[in-house]
C-alpha cells in the first residue's frame, strides 16, 4: 500500500480528483490517501494558499497527487504550483504528449513528444518589480547547475525509455547571456551521451516546426519559460490541454497533476473531462514501478475513448466525470 498525499485542488479539481481516486484504486494498487488543501480553499480556511500541514505532507509521503489549483492573472498571490517546485526543489516538469484515438480537433494522428521543463528558475523565479508606474522589470535567471541537471535528466529519460533523440531549446542568438549559457551546458553534457542523438533548436523556429513537422522530434528540454510555451502548443497537436497530464519530480519528491486550469465555472457540476488528471495518475502508478497497473489504466482509457459512447461534452459525449471514471474501470475489468 503507497501513502500519497491527495490535494483536490480548486474548481473542478475535487470533481477531477474524486474519479482518479476511483480509477486509480481500480488498477489493482492499494493506496492510502492522505487528504490536504492547498489553493483557494486553502486561503479561505488557513489564511494560506500553501499551509505547512500540506508541504508536511507531501515531504512525509514524498509522492503527491493533485488536482488544478487557482493563479490570479495580474494580481493576488503567486502560483502554488510555481510555489511548491520551488520550496520542495522539483527541478524536473515532465510533461508527454501523445496522440490518442477517438479525440476529435487533431491534425496529426501520431503525436508522440516529451517536453522536459526546467521548474525552479528563469523569469518564474519572481524576482521583478515595479520603476516607478511607467515600467516593470523582472530578471530571468539561468544557472549552470539547474541547466546541467536538466539536461542530463532529459538524456537520462530518453535512454532509459528508448527515446531516438534530444532537442535542446533556446533563444542563445539574442539573449546571449542567460539562454548562452543554457545552450553551451547542454551541448556539454550532451557529449557525456554518444549513444543519444542531441540537437538544438531557437525558441521561435521550434514552435514553427513543432507544429509544421512534429513527427522531427521526441524529448524536447527547455528553460522554463519556453518550456511551458511549448508544452501548452504540443497539448493543442493532441487536442488539448483536457488529455494533458504532468509531472514535476525532484530527488527525492514527486507530485503528479493535470496541465490545464480549475475551470471555476464549472466547479461541482461533474461535467469535466478527467483525461489528464488519470493520466497523471498513470505517470505516478510508473514512478512507483506499478508498471503493469498503468499499462491497464491506461488501455482501459484509450478503449473508452476510443469507442466515444460514454465520454464528457467536450470529447462530443454527454457522460458525466463520474460516469466517465466508471466507464474506464468496467473497461479494465
Amino acid at each position: 500500500m503507497y501513502k500519497i498525499t491527495l490535494i483536490p485542488g480548486d474548481g473542478i479539481g475535487p470533481d477531477l480528483t474524486r474519479a482518479t481516486v476511483r480509477v486509480l484504486e481500480a488498477s489493482g494498487v492499494e493506496f492510502d490517501w492522505e487528504e490536504v488543501i492547498g489553493g483557494e480553499i486553502a486561503l479561505q480556511k488557513t489564511g494560506d494558499v500553501l499551509p505547512e500541514e500540506t508541504l508536511e505532507s507531501i515531504k512525509r509521503n514524498k509522492i503527491a497527487l493533485k488536482g488544478p489549483m487557482t493563479t490570479p492573472v495580474g494580481e493576488g498571490f503567486r502560483s502554488v504550483n510555481v510555489a511548491l517546485r520551488q520550496i520542495l526543489n522539483l527541478y524536473v516538469n515532465l510533461r508527454p504528449f501523445k496522440t490518442i484515438k477517438g479525440i476529435p480537433n487533431t491534425f496529426f494522428d501520431n503525436i508522440d513528444l516529451v517536453i522536459v521543463r526546467e521548474n525552479t528558475e528563469d523569469l518564474y523565479s519572481g524576482i521583478e518589480h515595479m520603476i516607478g508606474d511607467y515600467a516593470g522589470e523582472s530578471i530571468k535567471i539561468i544557472t549552470r547547475p539547474a541547466s546541467e541537471r536538466i539536461v542530463r535528466y532529459a538524456l537520462e529519460y530518453a535512454i532509459q525509455n528508448k527515446r531516438r533523440k534530444v532537442t535542446a531549446v533556446h533563444k542563445a542568438n539574442i539573449i546571449k547571456c542567460s539562454d548562452g549559457l543554457f545552450l553551451k551546458v547542454a551541448r556539454e553534457v550532451a557529449e557525456e551521451y554518444p549513444q543519444m542523438e542531441f540537437e538544438d533548436r531557437i525558441v521561435d523556429n521550434m514552435a514553427m516546426q513543432l507544429v509544421q513537422k512534429p513527427d522531427l522530434y521526441d524529448v524536447v528540454v527547455a528553460p522554463n519559460l519556453y518550456g511551458d510555451i511549448l508544452s501548452d502548443l504540443c497539448a493543442g497537436l493532441i487536442g488539448g490541454l483536457g488529455i494533458a497530464p504532468g509531472a514535476n519530480i525532484g530527488k527525492d519528491i514527486a507530485t503528479f497533476e493535470p496541465v490545464h486550469g480549475s475551470a471555476p465555472k464549472y466547479a461541482d457540476l461533474n461535467v469535466a473531462n478527467p483525461t489528464a488528471m488519470i493520466l497523471s495518475g498513470v505517470m505516478m502508478l510508473r514512478h512507483l514501478d506499478e508498471e503493469e497497473a498503468a499499462v491497464r489504466v491506461d488501455k482501459a482509457l484509450e478503449k473508452v475513448i476510443g469507442e466515444g459512447k460514454t465520454v464528457t461534452r467536450d470529447l462530443g459525449g454527454t457522460a458525466k466525470t463520474s460516469e466517465f471514471a466508471e466507464a474506464i474501470i468496467a473497461a479494465m475489468e
